[in-house]
């Protein structure tokens, strides 16, 4: 009778990593529809009101889990060889907690003025070397999820900036948003690239500020 011939010993190590990574974008996923139905008939542009405290961290959860976790796969791939994956993006999304925490003390329904502020604000951040070395940090090898996380929103928050200055509660930005902090997870560093979209962000804050009807969404239709 012949023996069962065992899989190789590096298939067998990538079956549990593969798995870790997988189950961080299906729970991305399902934050997706989660967010998504907490937004449905929330959005007022630059007027949107944030609720009870309560609810406010529930939607904010989900959505960092929905924005944030898909760039965070090859963390936890690489994460999954050494274990301890349920603790490292726990600890990951808790420093987004915070933040969003931090938000919800400072945030208050604004005018355009305030929105073309914050997003030119945004796009000057896109061009500093913080911004640029917390990137970097984001992309390389860390060791827990809170060095992770710390590196990650040093990173994202100018993007983040834009969300809360032109509709928190909006599908259409947080996509856009959302796409755009992946690209950067996963993208290295390009000048060509970079430099643009940040000038392009700067822009739209002019925009916003001397023609904020041409922008859509940005006040709630009467």
């Amino acid at each position: 009778m012949t023996e069962p011939i065992a899989a190789p010993a590096a298939v067998r190590a990538a079956v549990p990593v593969t798995a870790a990574a997988l189950t961080t974008l299906a729970v991305a996923a399902g934050a997706w529809v989660v967010a998504f139905r907490q937004m449905n008939g929330m959005d007022m542009g630059v007027e949107t009101e944030l609720g009870s405290f309560e609810s406010f961290v529930g939607f904010w959860m989900a959505m960092m889990a929905a924005m944030m976790l898909p760039g965070t796969a090859v963390a936890v791939f690489r994460r999954a060889r050494v274990r301890g994956v349920p603790q490292f993006v726990g600890a990951y999304l808790g420093v987004w907690t915070l933040v969003g925490v931090v938000t919800y003390a400072f945030y208050r329904p604004h005018g355009s003025l305030v929105a073309g502020a914050l997003t030119v604000a945004a796009g000057l951040y896109e061009l500093t070397p913080l911004k640029h070395e917390c990137r970097r940090r984001c992309r390389e090898r860390v060791q827990s999820g809170l060095a992770f996380g710390v590196s990650c929103v040093g990173s994202s928050i100018g993007l983040m900036l834009v969300l809360l200055a032109l509709g928190i509660m909006s599908v259409t930005w947080m996509s856009v948003i959302a796409a755009l902090v992946l690209a950067q997870k996963l993208l290295p560093a390009k000048a060509t690239i970079d430099v643009p979209l940040a000038l392009a962000i700067i822009g739209l804050g002019v925009l916003i500020v001397i023609a904020p009807a041409v922008v859509p969404g940005l006040t709630p239709a009467m």
